[in-house]
């Protein structure tokens, strides 16, 4: 991808009465990579779940690469 950036995401999830996991809160682009790594260990112990994922990104040509899990803990759900 040429001129592509980094789209750095992260998410995190509870679990409502049901057990079914929630998002809690929209999720959040984050300028780096390691503070996005930063910002998911701190909420790990506040939710069900977090992950904190990048991807190669040319939004402008509607590229985007896979995605790379950088933070994983507890319950994710498929996000695919």
């Amino acid at each position: 991808m040429a001129n592509a950036g980094k789209l750095t995401v992260l998410m995190a999830f509870d679990e409502n009465d049901d057990g079914d996991l929630i998002p809690a809160f929209e999720p959040i682009q984050i300028d780096t990579e390691e503070r996005a790594v930063r910002e998911a260990r701190a909420l790990s112990s506040r939710h069900a779940g977090v992950i904190a994922w990048s991807r190669d990104a040319d939004p402008a040509l509607g590229e985007y690469g896979p995605p790379v899990e950088l933070f994983k803990h507890g319950k994710i759900p498929d996000l695919e």
